[in-house]
């Protein structure tokens, strides 16, 4: 462990004092060595016999007895016992600065855990950091940790004692390392013991810090990983275990793009540079056109179980009884009735074996609604089970990938998850080549050549755009949506077309346009763009999960989206991201038409 010094009155006084002991002896030990080797050196002058340097044959006292070796070997003594009441006068003032000499000088311990109990626990000292400001080591922020007059405890039993009785609060820090280290205090459970989230944070810190034979993990104590000023309490139970800090990503938004009418500000937390930049790029060029028009195509979560049983007629006669009005009307009822807000739509079969897979597909409110979908589908098993006459069903995984959730697949691309949405904008051909620099005709033909053409050589599934995945990402952590259900939720088509409105045949053309009027010549002869991304899977929620936190919660106030409105929430959310992914996918295939998009990233990821 790394010792830092750091200066203060005491640490000052402690080293003059003990600079000041060393002085003193050195000024009586030094002259006293050079008079009695000058005193030797002339006795032996007075004599033409040569004496050897310690020669025991003299009588005592004779002039060559005290040689000069033996009168530097004395000097050397006096300096040493100097030298030892200097460094007892440091250990007893600043015992930081004496651990801090003896680490320099001693060779490096083995990192094995001690296992030996030891009567009295050591304090730890530990800097964690806060933006790079130094904050109190656990040794300095323990006193935090007793509790009115009571003594600090000083053996391993009060410890323990303590922990046992639910007092660990009374702790302090270092002790609490101690006994996490020593399995005493779960890991895990730090904040349910210490009833404090931000100080068990603040230990497990230290804890991953200290852990023998790890290596790497001793700099988290003081790395600018952040953890003070933040609302833990949100954090535990819901969103995040064995918690160390929180990570700050830049969040910027992206427009305003006006929606159905609406003007709204996207917030998207990403690192990438030139993405925030290229959407409000297209944002501006979709405004120009009067925004996004968009259309919800389905709305329903899915999960699906997989069961067993002892041979296909079985499987098969249960799949015929799911199937049926009478089996739909029962599985129905039993989910219906474990949530206010879950709503079956409709049950599908797929029959592999013995083996029968059952996805079930219902609307969550304003929940994203694995946990509610996953509550309705175990009562709806149990009643299969107990009612329906199927008592030899084996439930073999509550999920059994048919649903499909995180994981590519063409079943959420065909059938839809979550909120299914079309979002389309018509851009007039001048803001076209004003704001994107380019023209309809090359922006169209980019968009058949790479988005459809080149995805489909890939083979890709739902990957018919160029990065839905970037908007998608950013706007899902800045409104606390789950980071993993970005792999169906960017399923996206991007469509570009010219569009040319053609009046009516004659004679119905001449009773809306004069005949060679410039209105009809115009129309005619313009092409404007079309652009359009139908999402059928986008899985978000604005209640629940990350939306909890507060700084996701005012992203999705930003937005006018935050909390429970009988379901209308998620979706406005879901367009917001279908609208989001519009303006990403424009000005993306804008720069590559015109080949800018090296340059941009250059500007906006270079300094």
């Amino acid at each position: 462990m790394t010792v830092r010094w750091r200066p203060s009155s005491q640490n000052v006084h402690a080293l003059a004092v003990g600079a000041a002991i060393c002085l003193a002896a050195s000024m009586i030990s030094v002259p006293r060595t050079v008079l009695a080797t000058a005193a030797s050196t002339q006795q032996r002058n007075m004599t033409t016999m040569p004496y050897p340097l310690i020669d025991s044959s003299l009588p005592m006292g004779y002039p060559g007895q005290y040689s000069r070796s033996s009168s530097i070997l004395y000097g050397l003594n006096t300096l040493i016992l100097s030298a030892f009441l200097g460094m007892a006068a440091i250990m007893v003032y600043a015992p930081k600065q004496f651990s801090l000499i003896v680490s320099r000088l001693a060779p490096q311990l083995p990192t094995e855990r001690v296992v030996e109990v030891v009567e009295r626990i050591k304090p730890v000292n530990c800097t964690c950091s806060d933006h790079g400001k130094a904050v109190p080591d656990v040794e300095e922020a323990s006193d935090q940790g007793y509790m009115g007059d009571r003594h600090p405890p000083s053996t391993f039993d009060e410890c323990i004692k303590l922990y046992e009785s639910k007092r660990a609060h009374e702790l302090n820090d270092s002790e609490l390392v101690e006994m996490t280290l020593r399995g005493v205090i779960p890991f895990h459970a730090l904040e349910k013991s210490l009833a404090d989230p931000t100080r068990a944070v603040r230990v497990r810190r230290a804890v991953v810090s200290r852990t023998p034979g790890i290596h790497h993990t001793n700099t988290l104590e003081s790395s600018l990983l952040p953890f003070e000023d933040y609302d833990f309490a949100r954090v535990f139970g819901s969103c995040a275990e064995n918690v160390i800090g929180y990570m700050p990503i830049p969040v910027g938004v992206a427009g305003p793009i006006t929606i159905d009418g609406t003007s709204v500000f996207l917030p998207m937390s990403t690192t990438e540079g030139a993405l925030i930049a290229s959407t409000s790029r297209g944002a501006k060029a979709l405004n120009g056109g009067g925004g996004v028009t968009t259309v919800v195509t389905g709305n329903g979560m899915t999960r699906a179980p997989v069961v067993s049983f002892s041979d296909v007629r079985r499987a098969g006669a249960c799949k015929d009884y799911i199937d049926s009005a009478e089996g739909q009307e029962a599985v129905k009822r039993a989910f219906d009735s474990t949530s206010r807000f879950g709503r079956l739509q409709r049950v599908t079969t797929k029959l592999a074996g013995s083996s029968l897979y059952l996805r079930f597909k219902a609307t969550t409110g304003d929940a994203m609604g694995m946990n509610m979908i996953s509550k309705g589908v175990q009562e709806a098993l149990t009643v299969l089970t107990r009612d329906c006459g199927f008592p030899d069903m084996n439930i073999i995984s509550l999920s059994g990938n048919f649903c499909t959730d995180k994981k590519p697949a063409p079943i959420n691309w065909i059938d839809g998850r979550g909120k299914g949405i079309v979002a389309e904008s018509t851009i007039p051909k001048e803001v076209v080549e004003r704001t994107l620099k380019c023209n309809v005709d090359a922006l169209c033909k980019l968009n058949i050549s790479k988005n459809l053409v080149g995805s489909s050589l890939a083979g890709s599934v739902g990957g018919n755009n160029a990065h839905a995945a970037n908007i998608v990402t950013a706007i899902f952590l800045a409104t606390g949506q789950d980071p993993a259900q970005v792999v169906g939720s960017s399923n996206c088509m991007t469509l570009m077309e010219p569009f040319v409105l053609i009046p009516p045949p004659p004679p119905f053309s001449s009773m809306i346009f004069p005949q060679n009027s410039p209105q009809l010549r115009e129309m005619t002869e313009h092409g404007d763009l079309r652009i359009s991304v139908s999402m059928p899977s986008i899985e978000v929620g604005t209640v629940g999960g990350g939306t909890v936190l507060e700084p996701q919660g005012a992203m999705l106030d930003l937005i006018g989206v935050r909390g429970s409105n009988n379901g209308q929430n998620a979706i406005d959310l879901a367009k917001a991201v279908a609208a989001g992914v519009l303006a990403g996918e424009l000005s993306l295939c804008s720069a590559l038409t015109v080949g800018a998009l090296v340059e941009s990233h250059m500007n906006h990821n270079r300094k």
